[in-house]
């Protein structure tokens, strides 16, 4: 099935049609998928005559999106439930993943999920979800065509962004992806440019983000005969370096060029009890099952998850958890 006609018997075409007011809303700790998306869908929706309440949990750390913050309400506007309101939840399929946010939005509201991970509950008035699409953004641009033909200028700019994000500037896609290369063509001619997308994703980085990344490169380990490589960030180094330190990004590209490794693993101590841990896999292993036995979930090659207990403790179970599948 292509993703036009996935897009058509989703009923997202038809619960756009029906409600005059939506509540945009991305997941918590967004990236520039979740951010594009959101904010192209948003234009999209105001060009035909919506309203449109964008919301968002943060927080806004990463360097490429942090400009965009402000235009991002944490406090939903309970006034949605009596203007003929819904609400459309972009790049995750579950409520528990959109963050504190949820407590604001006022119940039994129609309600609209597009996404593309595997994991999720996702169960509403429509329901986008295709685990084939590189990004949320693609499936963003593919309702804007079938309902109005075209993006403009600046849903182009911010469909890219979103697109390059999340396949690591088309590094994640091979010979299937066709289709999405087309996709890409029609946002340049309508004005999107590759190399502003790759100066948003990769440039401003602050020096103490390579500073950390050398850091993180040196306490980095390998295990199973170097197949998992695996390093870890401690509160100490958030209070060095600050949030805005952490390049992601960055840190897997380099890691997954290491000869023999299939499986790059970072976790990350976020608070005096709490982990986030983010997987990586160069091309054979499925770390979202991984993920999804810790309560996370993603993609095949790409997931994460929060977890309880101190970073060491959470590095020798993560190994742990890779051992039936690395030996």
């Amino acid at each position: 099935m292509t993703h036009t006609n996935l897009v058509h018997e989703s009923g997202i075409l038809q619960f756009i049609d029906k409600y005059r007011r939506f509540a945009l809303v991305g997941h918590k700790e967004p990236d520039g998928d979740c951010v594009g998306s959101q904010l192209a869908l948003a234009s999209f929706l105001e060009r035909i005559g919506k309203r449109v309440d964008l919301l968002s949990s943060g927080p806004f750390t990463r360097t490429e999106i942090a400009g965009y913050a402000p235009r991002f309400s944490d406090e939903p506007d309970p006034s949605i439930a009596g203007d003929g309101g819904a609400i459309i939840v972009l790049d995750c399929s579950s409520l528990s993943r959109i963050g504190d946010v949820r407590q604001g939005l006022p119940e039994g509201l129609p309600l609209a999920f597009i996404d593309h991970h595997a994991s999720g509950d996702a169960s509403g008035d429509a329901v986008l979800v295709d685990p084939s699409a590189p990004a949320v953004t693609y499936l963003v641009q593919t309702i804007i065509e079938a309902r109005s033909g075209s993006p403009t200028k600046e849903e182009a700019e911010l469909l890219l962004f979103g697109l390059c994000t999340d396949t690591g500037f088309f590094r994640h896609l091979d010979e299937r992806s066709g289709d999405v290369f087309a996709a890409v063509g029609r946002l340049v001619e309508a004005g999107a440019s590759p190399k502003r997308a790759f100066d948003m994703m990769n440039g401003g980085k602050p020096f103490a983000s390579r500073k950390l990344m050398g850091e993180l490169l040196s306490r980095a380990e390998t295990k199973y005969d170097g197949k998992l490589i695996i390093t870890s960030m401690s509160l100490a180094d958030q209070e060095r370096y600050g949030l805005v330190g952490r390049d992601s990004d960055m840190l897997y590209q380099l890691l997954l060029t290491v000869a023999g490794m299939e499986v790059a693993v970072v976790v990350r101590q976020e608070s005096p009890t709490d982990c986030t841990v983010g997987f990586r896999s160069r091309e054979t292993v499925d770390v979202a099952s991984v993920a999804a036995s810790f309560g996370g979930g993603g993609h095949r090659l790409a997931a994460g998850l929060h977890v309880a207990g101190q970073a060491a403790d959470v590095v020798q179970r993560v190994v742990d958890a890779f051992k039936p599948i690395l030996t």
